[in-house]
Order: C-alpha cells, then structure tokens, then sequence
C-alpha cells in the first residue's frame, strides 16, 4: 500500500539558511531541500530511527561534531518506505537585513589591538508568511508534527497535510514534474531527459524535469499531477 501526502509549510517567522554567498550578501533560495525536511519534520528522530542508530549518533540534544551523517541518517527511511520531496515555494516574499559586528581578534585569539573596525553583512531571508509545498511517499500512515523549526534561527513554521487520493502506479512513460527534486535519488530508476539546476548545498537539486520512467497519477485532483515513484534516498 502506498499512501501520498500533500503537505503545506506557513512560515510565522523570517526563514534564514545561506543557499549562496555573493561578497557580503548571503541569500536564502526559496526552495527547502529535503534532507532538512526529514530532520525538521522529526522523522529521523523517530521510534523507528532510534531502535537502529546508537544514542551516541543521536542529534536530539547535542550535536558533538559538525559532520554530516546524511546516509546514517536518512537510509533506515528507506528501509520503512518513506520519501519527502524537496518543497516549493507556493508563494513567498524576502526580506533585506544588514547586520554589523566589530573585530573581536582579542576575543578569539588574544591579540592587542588599538582598532575597533566594525564590518558588515546582509541576509536576504524569506519572509514570515510564506508557503512552501512538498509530497511525502510512505508505504503506511504518518503522523506528522504540526509545528516544526527551519534553517540557522530556528524559525517556526506550521505543517498541514493532505492525504492524497489512492494513488494508481504507471509503467514506463514520458512525464513531467514541476515540483524540485533531488536528481541522485531519482536518476537511478529514471531517466533524465531535462530540467533546471537549482544550486544549493549539500546537494544540488533540478526542477521543471522532464523524465522516463515510472509514476504516480492521482483520480479527483484539479490538476493533472504525476510524481515520480521509486524514489529513495542515495549517496552514490
């Protein structure tokens, strides 16, 4: 049985995580990648995760060194039949913040100085109220939190969800999929025809892809939306 949830992300405060840095200003795209969706939404955190990862790997409370453990991490989803999809942006606004700061080497590294020169940066961040979009795939039924904290503040967002109709499975054909997608977890049962980079760590992700390969179509929906199936998470 493959359940398919719509989930809508309303964003209450300003949401900040730097998707590129050009000289002094550091952007937010306005695409969430899924990687952070699985840790925000608590899934990597889960009864499931915490029965197959010792408690010196777990992440709830203290992060002991800043190394990434995506495929430790994300891998006994795939063991359970869990996918979330990157998310788009349904609608969004960005907002400008410059910051300063002054020169703390004698914080840092204990040297004299007679100067006090403070600097300066901006962050375009996305704004409060924003809406993002994204599919989880769950080969049963999820609960999911309903507040949940993005990017380097923290920021809180609300999750509302929408189980899809019954999905129905098509062979191999010729689709298209606005929505972003990571293209190592979909490449390796479809075939790439074209589409539109977005870069952004850790992984780059593709949107507007035109594809081979087998999908999912849904009776009842306004839109004709076909989603990509055999989706899992992979490190190749």
């Amino acid at each position: 049985m493959t359940i398919i949830y719509r989930c809508q992300i309303e964003l209450h405060d300003s949401l900040y995580f730097a998707t590129r840095e050009i000289g002094r200003l550091y952007e937010t795209e306005p695409v969430l990648h899924n990687y952070a969706l699985c840790y925000a939404l608590g899934l990597v955190d889960s009864e499931i995760y915490s029965t197959t990862v010792s408690e010196e790997h777990s992440y709830r409370y203290f992060c002991p060194e800043q190394v990434p453990k995506y495929e430790e991490h994300l891998t006994p989803l795939n063991q359970q039949g869990i996918y979330v999809t990157p998310a788009r942006a349904v609608n969004h606004a960005s907002v400008l913040h410059t910051w300063k700061y002054a020169n703390n080497n004698y914080h840092v590294e204990m040297e004299k100085t007679q100067k006090n020169i403070p600097s300066f940066g901006r962050a375009k961040e996305i704004a409060a109220e924003s809406v993002f979009e994204f599919f989880i795939i769950s080969e049963k039924s999820l609960t999911l939190r309903r507040w949940i904290r993005l990017g380097k503040w923290a920021s809180k967002a609300e999750v509302t969800v929408e189980e899809l109709p019954k999905p129905k499975r098509h062979q191999e054909d010729e689709f298209t999929f606005s929505y972003p997608l990571n293209p190592i977890d979909v490449m390796f049962n479809h075939r790439v025809l074209s589409y539109d980079t977005i870069n952004m760590p850790p992984v780059s992700l593709i949107r507007n892809v035109r594809m081979r390969g087998e999908f999912y179509t849904f009776e009842g929906l306004k839109e004709n939306l076909k989603i990509p199936a055999r989706m899992q998470y992979r490190f190749s």
